[in-house]
């Protein structure tokens, strides 16, 4: 059973219901220590002098804000002690916005919600099904461990839930952090066409239990490998950005190789599903394939989009990266399709 972080009361309005704070996120990061190289010897940090390189104990040192040509102003710790706001006992929300409104680039961490106990449940369910019917937040600060917060109240499935929120000047204006955001590109009916089948033919469920770390599995395979003696490999370098050029070619093979029968099967596989009607039961027959069949195709005469989508199947690695001519000379290399496709 997980511990709370914090408990106290919610209020809204005049109704007050006595509740307990739990995190709702755990991290699963791989920690590391630091060694000295060759050594068994973990490498410590240590609050230096920079002027004279002697250690400083805990107890004399203070903090400087500095104004400017190595001035500071100095501030004790008992000094903020004094002007920090009192640990909350209670999360007294302010009011109700539209949930829609609160943009998510605001939200931050999110914390479980859950009753002191089972005396308390009618009031906090009433309090859960009229914010999911309304689609509502409650707004509120909160103060704790010598932080104050802005926090976010929504239901969620069955629970609330509190997300601290960033306050309004710690969000960044993109327009004036990003040198090279561009401007209204205009855009044709046909890219727009092309982009929405990618779109609606990749379009899927959410289903977050199906998504995990693949860094930090990669990370755990390679301190196994090196226990082992042995060698991971290394991932395949980040593809090549589209140009303007090849856009709608590259939308047109996307939708093509999306729509494949290979990629569609690996589809259902993955969601536990399967297409009816995607292949005829066997006669027991076997068939030869003919010399027309098995005749290659002449890579030269096919487009980029059929080149990629040979590369697809051929499995090539780093495919997407590459431009016609690369295709061409990844698939020479006894990768090149058995079977011609139509265009």
């Amino acid at each position: 059973m997980a511990r709370a972080v914090w408990s106290g009361v919610l209020t809204f309005g005049l109704v007050t219901v006595p509740v307990q704070l739990f995190s709702a996120t755990d991290s699963h990061t791989i920690h590391f220590h630091q060694l000295q190289r060759g050594t068994a010897d973990r490498v410590r940090n240590k609050r230096v002098n920079e002027r004279t390189g002697d250690e400083v104990p805990l107890e004399e040192i203070v903090k400087g804000y500095e104004t400017g040509d190595g001035e500071y102003v100095i501030v004790e710790p008992e000094e903020l002690d004094d002007i920090a706001p009192g640990r909350s006992r209670s999360i007294d929300v302010s009011g109700f916005v539209e949930l829609k409104d609160v943009r998510p680039v605001f939200f931050d961490k999110t914390y479980y919600l859950g009753p002191k106990g089972e005396e308390y449940g009618k009031v906090y369910t009433l309090l859960h099904d009229t914010l999911a019917k309304a689609d509502k937040a409650g707004i509120a600060t909160f103060v704790t461990r010598n932080h104050e917060y802005l926090v976010a109240l929504k239901a969620e499935a069955g629970i609330l839930t509190l997300h601290t929120l960033h306050w309004a000047d710690e969000v960044r204006d993109p327009r004036k952090e990003i040198d090279a955001l561009p401007g209204r590109h205009k855009t044709n009916d046909r890219e727009l066409r092309m982009a929405r089948q990618l779109i609606d033919t990749l379009s899927m469920d959410w289903k977050p239990e199906e998504w995990h770390d693949t860094f930090q599995e990669k990370v755990a395979a390679l301190l196994k490998a090196k226990q082992e003696g042995q060698e991971v490999e290394k991932s395949a370098p980040p593809p090549k950005s589209t140009n303007v050029v090849d856009l709608m070619e590259a939308l047109q093979a996307s939708v093509e190789h999306a729509r494949s029968p290979k990629a569609s099967s690996d589809k259902a596989t993955a969601s536990g599903g399967s297409k009816k009607g995607r292949s005829k039961p066997s006669s027991g027959k076997k068939r030869t394939p003919s010399k027309q069949a098995t005749k290659r195709p002449d890579l030269q005469d096919l487009t980029k989009a059929e080149l990629y989508r040979h590369a697809t199947d051929a499995d090539i690695q780093g495919r997407s990266s590459m431009n016609r001519d690369e295709l061409i000379n990844a698939l020479s290399r006894g990768h090149a399709p058995h079977k011609a496709r139509a265009a």
